[in-house]
């Protein structure tokens, strides 16, 4: 990015010391298989009905039901009323949600299930301002802005990260094999998150790609 700046720090005792790997956007069984055996974190469903990632609420379950223990899946929503979250958390088991659109906290916090929110980077959003909307917040993962919502596996100009940002940080926005090392480096967050990185076609992942980018991330935690 051409930018010089401190990143945050990272204990051992916080139990930060190797970085959290989520993909994004899983639609078949075989994506699933695939994060799991490279070691992932997390996995992520998308509903999200304009996303080429979306995933029918009765699909996910299934997918779900094929993860093994301490796998952590996550619900991504946006802007979605409260009768939809609950209805794909009846039928889904997910951990964690992840939310991508105009929510407010009392939104995101409606569901009962810890959280974590999106902010879409662009010059002019004061990163911490926006966070301290969000204290129940678990994380706040920061994309790049587009059109729309989502990323659009674009890289934002991470300068835009405060120096001094001290919330769990989730990165995401264009990562690949080739950059998630680099970023690591730079910004020491906690986690990292991809979706159209590690994909052949959009919704289609691949698996060789995923087990590079895990690769990356573990070059840089080392």
């Amino acid at each position: 990015m051409g930018v010089s700046f401190a990143a945050p720090k990272r204990t051992w005792a916080d139990g930060l010391a190797r970085t959290r790997i989520k993909i994004c956007g899983l639609t078949r069984a075989e994506d699933v298989a695939a994060a799991v055996d490279a070691g992932v974190d997390a996995v992520g469903f998308v509903f999200y009905p304009p996303s080429p990632r979306y995933v029918e609420t009765r699909r996910a379950a299934a997918l779900c039901a094929v993860l093994p223990p301490f796998v952590t899946p996550v619900g991504l929503f946006v802007n979605a009323d409260a009768a939809r979250v609950a209805e794909v958390l009846a039928e889904v088991p997910l951990q964690l949600l992840q939310f991508h659109g105009d929510e407010s906290e009392a939104d995101c916090r409606r569901a009962g299930r810890p959280y974590i929110k999106a902010a879409r980077m662009r010059p002019g959003l004061d990163l911490v301002d926006y966070a301290a909307h969000f204290p129940s917040a678990r994380a706040m993962l920061v994309d790049a802005f587009v059109d729309g919502y989502g990323g659009g596996g674009k890289v934002f100009d991470w300068s835009l990260i405060p120096k001094d940002f001290s919330r769990p940080l989730v990165l995401s926005g264009g990562l690949d094999e080739g950059n998630v090392a680099d970023a690591i480096r730079r910004l020491r967050p906690q986690a990292v998150d991809v979706s159209s990185g590690v994909e052949s076609a959009r919704g289609i992942k691949d698996a060789s790609k995923i087990q590079r980018f895990v690769a990356g991330v573990r070059n840089a935690d080392g």
